[in-house]
């Protein structure tokens, strides 16, 4: 099943793309920096919400993480 029409997977997408581009920001804060607008610049609001929110994105992370190894 794709991961559009299934929500805890499109739930997990959403965490990994946010942790992938605060990861990516961390290490080269100018390759996201130049792209504000646009396509791209789902990326560096995706890095902003990591940034801003960790300790929430944390917490969904180790959440999704229990929830997908014990519960299913």
């Amino acid at each position: 099943m794709s991961a559009i029409f299934n929500f805890q997977s499109l739930l997990t997408v959403i965490l990994l793309l946010i942790c992938t581009c605060t990861y990516i920001q961390s290490l080269t804060p100018s390759v996201l920096d130049r792209n504000k607008t646009g396509l791209f610049g789902i990326f560096w609001k995706c890095a902003r919400i990591g940034e801003q929110k960790s300790p929430y994105v944390a917490v969904c992370c180790i959440v999704m993480a229990f929830s997908i190894l014990f519960i299913q």
